[in-house]
């Protein structure tokens, strides 16, 4: 794996010129060489990464972030946070035509400012690669605008406004992306509920194979590398269209299944208790009545 620890480093790997600061960096796609050992390899950067491209290529070519093809035909937007793994391997037989913005930013560069506590607050930065945005031509349009005004700034005479000026444009991408996202969850349709009957499938199968008593509940990074996506966008997915967390739905499953058990068998409390993969009956019992209003002993009783 290469580490790229420095903005300057990363300008000389990829042939561009030095940049014009140190902790900042704008730059258009197609000056972005491709060397030949980044056809296949896994690299991170101590800093942050905020790439829009649109690229031309024939079917021969395929893109690969991870285990996902990935399509560039679309304008995307993706972000690389410091220190995240990005591998990338391309089969390509004949030369791709991108376009697009790259903005490189160092966390020192935010310093003192209000987005160095707010930046990490968006999901996005632990979405993996293959989940980049998909951008309409009109968000496309806005987000350039928002490219080439940072431009003008970083190679504009530094004063004292500088600085002030290329953080709010960040912050402006940044809340843009946020919206889009949002979006996104919402009109890619198929894909989204295709991947909600996958999640379902996922916990009825894991329910009904009686995994709970020897593995306990589902996690929500089982549930999301079965799914193969990041747990935040599954969290931001599920928030948007289902409004629960991921784990509230891992929950309800578990009550579904704990009702049944309780409508159609004898067991005790504390026997569906260990079968639901309870270490502590009274760790059963607050979960149910939280999510019915009544203990499991209650609701058995109002079956009869």
């Amino acid at each position: 794996m290469k580490r790229i620890k420095t903005i300057s480093e990363f300008h000389q790997f990829r042939q561009l010129p030095p940049p014009e600061h140190p902790l900042l960096s704008v730059t258009e796609i197609n000056l972005v060489k491709r060397t030949v050992d980044t056809t296949s390899m896994n690299w991170c950067y101590d800093f942050y990464a905020i790439g829009m491209k649109r690229a031309s290529f024939s079917n021969t070519i395929n893109f690969r972030y991870g285990q996902q093809p990935f399509d560039f035909n679309e304008g995307i937007l993706s972000f690389v946070a410091p220190n995240q793994v990005l591998s990338l391997s391309i089969d390509t037989k004949q030369e791709t035509t991108q376009s697009g913005w790259l903005l490189l930013v160092h966390p020192d560069f935010l310093w003192n400012t209000s987005l160095a506590k707010s930046i990490r607050k968006f999901d996005f930065w632990d979405y993996s690669v293959h989940e980049s945005l998909f951008l309409s031509a009109k968000e496309e349009a806005i987000l350039i605008q928002t490219f080439q005004n940072i431009q003008q700034e970083y190679h504009a005479n530094i004063d004292r406004f500088s600085k002030q000026i290329i953080i709010a444009q960040i912050e402006s991408l940044l809340s843009y992306a946020d919206r889009f996202y949002h979006r996104q969850f919402i009109t890619r349709e198929k894909a989204n509920h295709q991947l909600l009957e996958k999640l379902e499938t996922i916990l009825e199968d894991y329910f009904s194979r009686d995994k709970l008593a020897t593995k306990g509940l589902p996690t929500v990074q089982y549930i999301s590398e079965t799914l193969n996506v990041s747990p935040t966008y599954l969290r931001g997915l599920l928030k948007v269209l289902t409004g629960q967390s991921t784990q509230q739905l891992i929950h309800d499953k578990l009550i579904e299944k704990a009702k049944e058990k309780l409508s159609v068998t004898n067991f005790s409390i504390s026997e569906i208790a260990y079968s639901l993969g309870f270490e502590h009956p009274q760790s059963f019992t607050k979960l149910f009545k939280g999510k019915t209003n009544l203990s499991p002993l209650a609701y058995r009783q109002t079956l009869n």
